[in-house]
This record gives structure tokens, C-alpha cells and sequence, in this order.
């Protein structure tokens, strides 16, 4: 069976006003603009912020600050966006400093995806579709057809597409603006309305993602309290970084934990260190004390001890790809968890956009799963300090693994809760099919 609602606490029209008022407020907190250019002005941040045009080249950014001053003051924002600009937070210097990389074009964006500077699947997919953007707003000239213009877009999206492979959401990303493009070829021959077409559809999945992952926290609080109404507190465990520097805005399986703490039911969030790249630790673990909620850190290797101790009531994940039956990349360790949880009789929930579902996909053996580096194992922070293991050994580094189906209680997406169907298993393409119905 699947779930569009759960539990009376808030209608379904009272949800999408919610959703809508929260995607107001976190893309007009500027206010109003006498600039002709204002429905391009969008913040990505949890939080205040205030834009600035930037200089447009690629470079480090000048205004560096502490983490200490982030968490006391300003906003977190792993993309800054205004039309013609885009900047993105690098995230492998976190907690340390917080440094804005300048992105011109798609080729930078590339870089960025691959090199890790914006991690996170739904932040990999608006990042990549923004670079492109940015590339063809400050484009001077361009000698061709409409047709050549989708041509050169159409190119462009499959080479960001190429940046990492098992995330599905760029890949989502690319088709759908691939048939904005081809539409708007379609309709004039002038190469600027492609280029305008595609601009626009960019900025309109920043926007979506930040309104579904605001769903995505509703739709997974209102689910757990119910599921779990004999406790009523919660204490749940998560892995790697799935919040704000993940997302456009609000995170994933963070946003569920934010939105717990927000109505006032979250006894304690427990985030892994997330080896070897320690996205928990330095991401996660920096969120959550920059939003002021309860937190612990944990070693990976703690987490079986955790479930033993009876510390947590539940595990919520991300997701990099989910299959059409349900099986779920992640970020490495992901299976390991679920494996305990299940000795543990802990239920085990993914939370994911619709764009991180493949349906292409029958099962999780599809999945490619891309293979980092063996730096990052082989020196401190994920490969950016000093040797830490012999000169010599050899690495298997994957950055993902599967979660079969089976271990996997529910998935939270912005349209709902799947769950299973009386034969325990998930029917994701009849959920996806109801959804659109009702859109």
C-alpha cells in the first residue's frame, strides 16, 4: 500500500499551504525589488541572507569566516544563486571555514560535482542544472538556430550528468530540462528563447526542491508520530548529510529531524561520523548545532552499540537512487545500519524527492556504484590531510551501497509515505502514478 496522508494532525490543503507560505518566505525574504530582474533573485539558505552580485570568475570567494561565527549569526546556504551568478559553498572545508567558489559555466560546475565541493543528490542535480544556467546568461554571442542552441544545452547536460553516476537526480534533472529545451526549439527559431527557456526551468527546480523538502519534513514528522505514538519522544539516528548543504534548502531525512525538533517531539538526533569522507561529522554534526538541536555524534562502528543501548527509535536515511522496487543506494554504511536495525527491531525509513526514484530501474543490482579515490582512505579528512595508512596497501573506497528493499520500513517522499503492500513488498510505481494523477 501507499500513504498520500497520515494521521489527522494536518489536512492535506493545510500541508500545501504550509509548504507554499515556507517557500514564500524562504525566496522573498528580501522583500520587494524595484529591480526588472526580481523573479530571478532566489536565496538558497536556511534562514536570513542577503545577495550581492558576484564577480562572475572562478575563484575563491573573499569573505571567509569560522564556523564558530556561522552557527552564532549567519545563514547556511551551500548555494547562492542570482541569474548570471552562482556561487557554492565548498564543502570539503567545513566545519573549518566557510568558502564560496564562483561557477561560470558547466565545466566549472563539472569540477565542483565531482571534486565534491557540493555533494548531496538533490544539491548535485540544482547545481548542475544553475552552472549550465549561468553559462548561457552571460553568453555575448552565439552564431546559430534554436535548434543549435538545444544542441549545445542538450551536450552540456550529459556532460554534467557524467559528473557522478549513481545519483539519479541530475540524471532526472537533464531529461526533464532536455524536454524544455527541445519544446522551446520546437516553437522559434531563435536561439535567445531556447536559452530563456532553459533558464527559467533551472530556476524552477531551485524552488521545487526547497517546497519538497519542506514536505518531505511534514509528511515524515506527521508519519513517525503516528507510527511511533507509544513514545513521545523521539530519538532518531541518521547517517551521512542529507539536510540544508545536501539540498537546495532544508534537507531530506534532516528536514524530518528538523521538523520533529520544531514541534517540539525530538528528544535527540545521533548522527554517524559517516568514514571516510565524514560528511557527519563535519557536515551534519554542523547543522545540527547551527539549528540548536540536541545532537550526538557517534563513530560508525558505534552504531550497534547505540541500538543496543535502546538510545534511538528510529533510522532515517537519504537516498541516491532508489529503485523501482525499492532498493536504495546511499552513501556507504547505509546497508550496514539497516542490517543492525533489523537484528535491533528498529524501523529503518528513507527519505527522498520523487527525483531520486528511478523507475527505469527493476531492482537494485542496476545500480552503478561509483568508486572514490583511495586518498580518501589513505589520508586524514577524507583525503585532504595528512597519510594516515601504509604506502602500499591497496583500497576499495565505494562511496554507496544498496539497501535491499525488504529492510526498509517506508519511504517519505513530498507526496507521501510509501509503505509495503500485504506481500511486504513496495509498489513505488503505483504510488509514483497516483501522485502525478493528483498533481
Amino acid at each position: 500500500m501507499y500513504v498520500l496522508m497520515i494521521c489527522s494532525k494536518m489536512s492535506f490543503e493545510n500541508l500545501n499551504a504550509h509548504v507554499r507560505e515556507t517557500d514564500r518566505l524562504q525566496f522573498d525574504r528580501e522583500g520587494p525589488s524595484t529591480d526588472d530582474d526580481d523573479d530571478s533573485r532566489f536565496a538558497v539558505a536556511f534562514g536570513n541572507s542577503s545577495l550581492s552580485r558576484f564577480s562572475g570568475c572562478n575563484q575563491m570567494a573573499t569573505n571567509t569566516n569560522s564556523a564558530e561565527g556561522l552557527e552564532k549569526g549567519s545563514s547556511l546556504q551551500s548555494i547562492r544563486y542570482k541569474r548570471g551568478s552562482l556561487q557554492l559553498l565548498d564543502q570539503r572545508k567545513l566545519p573549518l571555514e566557510t568558502t564560496y567558489m564562483d561557477i561560470r559555466n558547466s565545466v566549472d560546475g563539472w569540477s565542483a560535482i565531482r571534486d565534491m565541493v557540493v555533494r548531496g543528490a538533490p544539491a548535485i542535480a540544482v547545481a548542475g542544472a544553475l552552472s549550465l544556467a549561468v553559462e548561457v546568461s552571460n553568453m555575448e554571442t552565439f552564431n546559430g538556430s534554436s535548434e543549435d542552441a538545444a544542441s549545445y544545452l542538450a551536450n552540456a547536460l550529459e556532460y554534467l550528468v557524467s559528473s557522478r553516476p549513481t545519483a539519479v537526480n541530475l540524471s532526472d534533472a537533464a531529461i526533464k530540462l532536455k524536454e524544455v529545451i527541445s519544446k522551446a526549439a520546437s516553437t522559434s527559431s531563435e536561439a535567445s528563447v531556447v536559452f530563456q527557456a532553459y533558464i527559467e526551468a533551472a530556476e524552477q527546480m531551485l524552488k521545487d526542491d526547497v517546497t519538497s523538502n519542506k514536505a518531505i519534513g511534514s509528511y515524515g514528522a506527521i508519519f513517525l508520530q503516528h507510527q511511533l505514538e507509544d513514545s513521545k519522544r523521539l530519538s532518531i539516528l541518521t547517517h551521512c548529510n542529507t539536510g540544508s548543504l545536501a539540498t537546495a534548502g532544508y534537507g531530506t531525512a534532516l528536514g524530518v529531524i528538523r521538523e520533529l525538533h520544531t514541534e517540539g517531539v525530538l528528544e535527540r538526533a545521533y548522527c554517524t561520523e559517516t568514514r571516510p569522507f565524514n560528511q557527519g561529522s563535519r557536515l551534519t554534526a554542523f547543522e545540527l548545532v547551527h539549528d540548536n538541536i540536541p545532537a550526538t555524534l557517534i563513530t560508525d562502528s558505534a552504531a550497534a552499540a547505540l541500538m543496543k543501548a535502546g538510545r534511538i527509535n528510529a533510522i532515517i536515511v537519504g537516498a541516491d537512487r532508489v529503485a523501482a522496487n525499492g532498493d536504495t543506494a546511499n552513501k556507504i554504511g547505509t546497508y550496514s545500519l539497516a542490517v543492525l536495525a533489523i537484528h535491533h527491531r528498529i524501523p529503518f525509513y528513507v527519505a527522498a524527492p520523487l527525483t531520486s526514484i528511478d523507475l527505469a530501474l527493476s531492482s537494485g543490482q542496476e545500480i552503478v556504484i561509483e568508486e572514490r579515490s583511495a586518498k580518501e582512505l589513505l589520508h586524514s579528512r577524507g583525503g585532504l590531510g595528512e597519510q594516515v595508512a601504509a604506502s602500499g596497501i591497496s583500497v576499495w573506497n565505494p562511496a554507496f551501497d544498496v539497501t535491499p528493499a525488504y529492510m526498509i520500513s517506508g519511504i517519505i517522499t513530498e507526496k507521501g509515505v510509501v509503505t509495503k503492500k500485504g506481500s511486504d513488498t513496495f509498489d513505488i510505481k503505483g504510488f509514483v502514478q497516483k501522485a502525478i494523477d493528483n498533481s
